[in-house]
């Protein structure tokens, strides 16, 4: 088949395969191996040269590396230091030897068994941090710490470079650990060129390019610079990826992280795509009879290994259970490295081909069951940790019933990050009372000894808000990124309080009607707030009175959200503010329409924001509650229609 033929025949099935699975709601990945499967050397049909694709496809993870380094500056990774250097070191070398002993006693020789274990203890960044961008969850402290863990597992690969084959020559421990030694200082040169040369280097030569406002040579330096520095790494006996990676986090500092992600963006989705293709053409459908069981068993081990070992590492540093519990879900996937090892264990002749695709089977099992995990890695953690909850991790940090059974119409702020403390001191400057919540035992032990009420507590339990008196609460703030963790809360708010006022921040608008679906009464995107607040200081700047700025700014807003439009008549304070409102109106007992429910109303353009029947106040009732005489319908639209609606329900 010719080279064009096959480029149409991958792109036309991937486009098909990958719509199909985006209207069922199934992760894309695994619509890409799919397409690899169909379109390989062991099944029936068409098929395409896989050495091509396969060779491709390295570049999608060097750009995808390169992208996860813009976000994992120099600073960043000197805070996770603890983390990632040494939680990541323990997480390959313990699972590595786990597996190894394990598989020992199995019966399989020690240079096999050490081979499963190596292969077992990668980790997928490319599978862990395009799930964690579909849910939302890509900068949450599980995903960041699983991110970075999984990065760092790209250094550790390099002593298995060297050792495994040294395996299948037979040669001596000495010879080993001196190339070895030889491997790892490699290693720490090419880190050191990369990092410094950048630091000095890349500022003034983007700022050089952009002189010439070019996009074309913008994205040519782009392109660059990112597999230049992969160059170095590899010349060094590194990955492509890892020196990728080095590049992206010497950027992530500087003005030009935004634009330099945006370039990268279509070559890296594209050419990721053909990662996961590559990864479905290795599958040999015809060997799975003879190998299933054994492949089913190692996927279970490599998962479940890896999720107690993992969790375990993370608790060890401090973090609280359900976090840890968490980063081991994400950390549970096979990784396109353990592919390297496996094919370098093969072509040493460590590994039998038998063995071989038993292991690949294992890794690509895990790799499709971790979207699934990852998708669901908040559900299932609150699961394992509902009942396992370490002594010490919330004691004396979690409310009393003594301490909360005096709130009354208080704010329940859940996540006490930096925007929480924000909104905590802005209520407490007002006299506002409220309470915090965050499963983080640092922020809560911190903020407990500066005499904040901030406890350890998920929002997601029914129990912690009862405790908490979600029954007399006045509003409810979610003010952390975890979207999941969002949705999870609202349904549990809404299960005991359905009308309570929720407000949830998130950073883009990607999630609006997903949160507003779940019963978030507002949703406040940071990007849409930034760039108001940006707007607005452009329109000071140029000269433009604070007044009008304010009214913009306002009028931006209004199109948004819907609080910011429901205002009574008299509270407008500009008269050009526009035509929508609120209008209040009491139902006479003597109404045509008492007993019809609300969907069923005549409202012609016009919205119910609350029902006030007996002091009880209800925002956004139920469609089906049925209308009763006396009750207040607080109504929202334009003055002619709310005149004719009110005229109509009283009659």
């Amino acid at each position: 088949m010719e080279t064009l033929a096959q480029v149409l025949l991958v792109l036309g099935t991937a486009v098909a395969v990958i719509l199909a699975f985006q209207r069922f709601n199934i992760p894309s990945s695994l619509g890409y191996l799919l397409v690899g499967l169909l379109l390989g050397p062991f099944t029936p049909g068409p098929a395409v040269d896989s050495a091509q694709v396969q060779a491709l496809s390295e570049f999608g993870i060097v750009f995808l590396l390169f992208t996860i380094g813009l976000n994992f500056s120099l600073p960043q990774i000197h805070a996770l230091r603890h983390q990632v250097l040494g939680q990541g070191t323990a997480q390959v070398a313990l699972t590595t030897l786990l597996v190894m002993v394990m598989a020992g006693l199995a019966g399989l020789p020690w240079a096999v068994a050490f081979v499963v274990g190596a292969v077992f203890a990668q980790s997928s960044t490319t599978v862990i941090s395009r799930q964690l961008a579909e849910e939302g969850e890509e900068n949450s402290r599980h995903g960041r710490l699983g991110v970075a863990m999984s990065v760092f597992q790209d250094v550790t690969a390099v002593p298995f470079v060297v050792v495994i084959p040294a395996l299948g020559a037979a040669v001596g421990a000495q010879a080993i650990a001196t190339e070895l030694g030889w491997a790892l200082l490699k290693a720490v040169l090419a880190t050191a060129v990369v990092l410094g040369a950048g630091r000095w280097l890349l500022r003034p030569f983007f700022h050089f390019v952009t002189e010439y406002r070019s996009a074309e040579v913008f994205t040519l330096t782009v392109l660059f610079i990112s597999l230049l520095a992969g160059w170095i790494t590899n010349h060094f006996g590194l990955s492509l990826a890892f020196g990728a990676f080095l590049a992206g986090m010497v950027l992530g500092e500087t003005e030009f992280r935004h634009q330099v992600e945006a370039t990268i963006r279509p070559f890296r989705d594209v050419l990721l795509g053909l990662f996961f293709i590559g990864i479905g053409m290795m599958i040999d459908p015809k060997s799975i009879p003879d190998i299933w069981h054994w492949t089913l068993l190692g996927a279970v081990v490599l998962m479940l290994v890896k999720i107690a070992l993992v969790t375990w590492i993370v608790l060890r540093s401090g973090v609280d259970r359900l976090t840890a519990c968490k980063t081991g879900l994400l950390l549970a996937v096979g990784g396109e490295f353990g592919f390297a090892i496996l094919a370098i264990a093969a072509n040493a002749g460590v590994v039998s081909g038998l063995i071989s695709q038993m292991l690949l089977g294992s890794v690509l099992l895990s790799i499709i069951i971790a979207p699934f995990l990852i998708r669901y890695n908040g559900p299932i953690a609150a699961f394992l940790t509902r009942y396992r909850e370490s002594a010490d991790d919330g004691q004396g940090l979690r409310p009393s019933p003594e301490l909360t059974s005096e709130l009354q119409d208080h704010v329940i702020i859940c996540g006490y990050g930096r925007t929480g403390q924000v909104v905590g001191n802005v209520l407490e400057d007002e006299g506002i009372p409220h309470i915090a919540l965050d499963v983080d035992p640092g922020i809560v032990r911190q903020a407990r000894l500066a005499g904040e009420p901030c406890f350890f507590g998920d929002i997601g339990e029914h129990d912690m808000l009862e405790l908490i008196g979600i029954d007399r609460a006045r509003l409810v703030v979610i003010s952390h990124e975890d979207t999941a963790a969002a949705v999870r809360g609202l349904r549990a708010i809404r299960a005991l309080r359905p009308h309570v006022p929720v407000m949830v921040r998130t950073r883009d608008l990607s999630h609006v009607d997903e949160l507003r679906a779940a019963g978030a009464t507002e949703v406040v995107p940071e990007t849409l707030e930034a760039g108001l607040m940006i707007a607005s200081q452009t329109l000071v700047l140029l000269g433009m009175p604070l007044g009008q700025v304010a009214r913009r700014a306002q009028a931006r807003r209004a199109g948004f959200y819907r609080i910011a439009r429901q205002l009574f008549h008299s509270a407008v304070l500009d008269s050009n503010g526009g035509s929508e409102r609120l209008q209040p109106m009491v139902v006479p007992p003597e109404s045509r329409f008492i007993g019809v429910p609300l969907a069923a109303l005549p409202l012609e353009g016009v919205s119910i924001s609350a029902l006030v029947r007996q002091g009880d106040r209800r925002i956004d009732p139920d469609p089906s509650t049925e209308l009763a005489g006396d009750d207040v319908l607080v109504l929202f639209g334009e003055g002619d229609r709310l005149e004719t609606v009110v005229r109509t329900l009283q009659s």
